[in-house]
C-alpha cells in the first residue's frame, strides 16, 4: 500500500491531470472532494479515452474542459485499512481494478433532523458499492418529553 498518495481534487483540469500522471509517473489517482473524501478515481485510460473523443475536425464552439469530476469514475470502489490483503485483492480481481484506495473509517456525521431520516440514510448508505461498515454519528433532536400535562378547564363547571 502507497502512504504518500497523490491525489487530485475534483475541478483539477484535464491538463492539470495529465501533467500530474506524467510529474509524479503514476497510472492513476482518486479524486477528492474539499474535505479529503475520496469521491471518485481517474486513470491514464480515462484521460486516453476522453482524448480519443474529441474530434478536432469539426468546427464548433469547444465545450469547457473538462475537470476531474467528469472524468472520473464513481461512486469509487474502496477499502478499508483493517481489510485482509486476501479481501482486498479479491476485490480487485473481481472488479478488474488497477488501484484500490484505502481511506479511514469516516463515520455519518451531522444533524438529519429526525431518527427516522438518519437510520433511513445510514441503511442507504451500507448499500452503497465499496462501502464495507458505516458507523452512525448523527446527533438526533431529543425525544418529546411526555411529562404530565394538566387537563384542560372546563369553562362550563
Amino acid at each position: 500500500m502507497t502512504t504518500e498518495v497523490i491525489a487530485a481534487r475534483a475541478g483539477a483540469s484535464y491538463a492539470d491531470l495529465a501533467a500530474m500522471l506524467r510529474e509524479h509517473r503514476i497510472g492513476g489517482f482518486p479524486v477528492v472532494d474539499e474535505d479529503g473524501v475520496v469521491v471518485g478515481v481517474v486513470s491514464e485510460s480515462d484521460l486516453l479515452a476522453r482524448q480519443a473523443a474529441r474530434r478536432p475536425h469539426r468546427k464548433r464552439a469547444s465545450p469547457a474542459p473538462p475537470t476531474a469530476a467528469d472524468l472520473m469514475s464513481w461512486p469509487p470502489v474502496t477499502g478499508s485499512p483493517d481489510e485482509t490483503v486476501r479481501r482486498a485483492a479479491r476485490l480487485m480481481y473481481a472488479r478488474k481494478l488497477r488501484r484500490l484506495p484505502v481511506v479511514d473509517d469516516r463515520t455519518l456525521a451531522g444533524a438529519p433532523g429526525s431518527v427516522i431520516l438518519g437510520r433511513n440514510i445510514a441503511e442507504q448508505v451500507r448499500h452503497v458499492e465499496g462501502v464495507i461498515a458505516v458507523r452512525d454519528r448523527f446527533t438526533y433532536p431529543a425525544p418529546a418529553s411526555h411529562s404530565a400535562c394538566p387537563a384542560p378547564s372546563d369553562p362550563g363547571l
